[in-house]
């Protein structure tokens, strides 16, 4: 990945995306050293974080995480999950955040040179198109690995450059590489893995019900 050290960057992270991204490659994401990292590259600007929220829960898996972010360095924009039925009965959570994304990305792009975009969601291609037009540089990170690609090939291919996420494991990921155990098997920094706090009472991960890729 390459940065002019004169460059103005945003990061915008569609944070269910990265954690299924992550999550599928068994790649545990350190936020501290994710945050560090791209302030050593350049003249970061921002760094924003998305991700929906069950709001009326009484916990929320995810909350120490949102947290830790809002206080260290990361802007966190949430929104109220929505809660549906699909047509076999079962009951789903949605919370896409591809508009608040698209809409922050437009706003900002007069304060910025080079927007790094962490999702693989195909949605964003006409986004990255927009505001290339605009004269920024768009760096997409997601994975190839897996099968299927985590990436849309209409998004790599509108993008000036692809990062392949696990060649920055040494860059951001946790140290030993893998995700730990469940909350209940050890505590740690919310830093450090969104992972940790994905188990709800059916023994299913609340990311997996709402991730839009």
């Amino acid at each position: 990945m390459h940065f002019y050290p004169t460059e103005r960057v945003g990061l915008f992270i569609d944070g269910a995306n990265l954690y299924a991204t992550a999550r599928s490659l068994n790649f545990d994401i350190d936020y501290r050293k994710l945050l560090d990292y791209f302030r050593g590259q350049a003249k970061l600007i921002r760094a924003n974080y998305y991700t929906a929220m069950m709001e009326d829960a009484d916990y929320s898996p995810i909350r120490p995480l949102v947290d830790w972010l809002d206080y260290n360095g990361f802007s966190v924009v949430t929104k109220p999950t929505k809660e549906f039925t699909d047509s076999a009965g079962r009951r789903k959570i949605k919370g896409n955040m591809d508009i608040e994304i698209a809409v922050d990305i437009m706003e900002l792009a007069s304060e910025l040179d080079h927007v790094v975009l962490f999702s693989g969601d195909g949605d964003f291609r006409r986004l990255v198109e927009a505001i290339q037009r605009k004269g920024l540089r768009v760096t997409v990170v997601s994975t190839l690995k897996t099968k299927p690609p985590m990436v849309a090939d209409d998004l790599r291919r509108q993008t000036d450059v692809f990062v392949e996420i696990m060649s920055l494991s040494d860059q951001i990921g946790r140290a030993g590489g893998q995700r730990k155990p469940r909350p209940q098997e050890t505590q740690a920094d919310p830093a450090e893995d969104e992972a940790e706090y994905d188990q709800n009472d059916d023994g299913q991960d609340d990311f997996e019900e709402f991730a839009d890729i």
